[in-house]
C-alpha cells in the first residue's frame, strides 16, 4: 500500500475514533449537566376556597351556588342585600313549595360557641334560622312550610367578621295529618302545664327574661306557626296591697305590657288576648313578702 493511501486511512480512522469518543463521553456530560442544572418544578399549594355553597337538594329540587346568605358575628340579622345567585335559588324554592303545598323544609341555623346570644331564642343558631325563614316568607313563601332548628358548634367558615351561609336546608318527609295534630296537641299541653309566668316588681310592669322563659316563648311561637287558629291568653295578677279596683287595673296593665313584649318578639298581637284577675287568684301568701312577689305576675298560656 502506498504512503498516500496509508495517510488517508489514518485520517479516516482518527475521524471515526474521535466521533465515537465524543458521543460516548462528552454528550453524556452535556446531558448530565443539562439535567442537573434544570430548575425544579414545584407544584403550587392548593388553597381551600373561602366560600360555603348555598344548596337546596331534595326530591324534585336541586340548586347550588357558591354565594350564600351571610350573618355578622354575634348577629341574628341577615346581611343585605342578598346576591342574585342566591335570590335565583330562593325563587326556585318558592316555585317548588307552591307546587308541593304539603312539603316541609327544616332550616337549621348555626352559631359558634364564642358568639353572644342577645335574642329571646334559645340560641343564636335558632335565631338565625328564624330570620332566614322570615326572609323566605317575605318573598312569598308560606310560614307553615318551614320548621326551624338551631345548633351551636365550635367554628364556621368566615370572611373577616362575617359568617358565610351558617344554615342548612333539609326537605322533610310529609307527616300524616293525625301525626302532626298529635304532635302540636302535645306541645300545647306542655305549654299550658308549665306556662310562661312573668313576674313584676311592686307597682311596676318591667321584666327581664331568663333562659327558661326565652325557651317558653320559642315554644309558643312554634305552636302558633303551625296551628293557625290558636290564640295566646295573657292574664295579669297582683298582690292585695291597696285598693281592689286599682289592683285589677294594675293586673290589666301587666297583661297589656306582656302582650306588647310578646308582639315585639315575633308573636302577632292580634293573636294575643289579655285579661286581669287582680288580687283574686293568688298563688302565694299575701302575708309574706315572698308570697306577694309571686302573686305579682302575668300567666301566659294557649287558649
Amino acid at each position: 500500500m502506498s504512503k498516500k493511501a496509508l495517510y488517508l486511512l489514518g485520517i479516516a480512522i482518527t475521524i471515526i475514533l474521535g466521533t465515537f469518543l465524543y458521543l460516548k463521553f462528552c454528550c453524556n456530560c452535556c446531558d448530565k449537566t443539562s439535567t442537573d442544572d434544570a430548575p425544579k418544578i414545584v407544584s403550587p399549594a392548593v388553597q381551600e376556597p373561602n366560600f360555603v355553597p348555598f344548596v337546596l337538594s331534595g326530591s324534585g329540587i336541586e340548586y347550588q351556588t357558591h354565594d350564600n346568605l351571610k350573618f355578622l358575628k354575634n348577629s341574628a340579622i341577615l346581611v343585605m342585600p342578598v346576591s342574585d345567585s342566591v335570590t335565583a335559588g330562593i325563587e326556585k324554592l318558592k316555585a317548588f313549595l307552591s307546587s308541593n303545598p304539603k312539603q316541609k323544609v327544616t332550616i337549621t341555623g348555626y352559631a359558634t360557641s364564642d358568639e353572644k346570644n342577645t335574642t329571646t331564642f334559645e340560641n343564636l343558631g335558632l335565631a338565625r334560622a328564624n330570620d332566614v325563614k322570615n326572609y323566605f316568607v317575605s318573598k312569598g313563601m308560606l310560614e307553615n312550610q318551614f320548621n326551624t332548628k338551631g345548633e351551636v358548634i365550635d367554628k364556621w367558615k368566615m370572611s373577616a367578621d362575617t359568617l358565610l351561609g351558617p344554615a342548612n336546608y333539609s326537605f322533610d318527609a310529609i307527616d300524616s295529618t293525625s301525626t302532626a295534630s298529635d304532635e302540636w296537641s302535645a306541645l300545647r299541653d306542655k305549654i299550658n302545664a308549665d306556662p310562661l309566668i312573668l313576674h313584676f316588681n311592686t307597682n311596676q310592669s318591667r321584666l327581664t327574661l331568663n333562659d327558661s322563659e326565652k325557651q317558653k316563648i320559642t315554644a309558643i311561637k312554634q305552636y302558633l306557626e303551625h296551628v293557625k287558629d290558636a290564640v295566646v291568653l295573657a292574664v295579669g295578677h297582683s298582690d292585695n296591697i291597696g285598693n281592689h279596683d286599682s289592683n285589677v287595673i294594675l293586673g290589666q296593665k301587666r297583661a297589656d305590657f306582656s302582650k306588647n313584649y310578646l308582639s315585639k318578639n315575633g308573636i302577632d298581637a292580634t293573636r294575643i288576648e289579655t285579661q286581669s284577675k287582680g288580687p283574686d287568684e293568688p298563688i302565694g301568701d299575701n302575708n309574706t313578702s315572698e308570697g306577694k312577689a309571686s302573686n305579682r305576675r302575668t300567666v301566659i298560656t294557649i287558649k
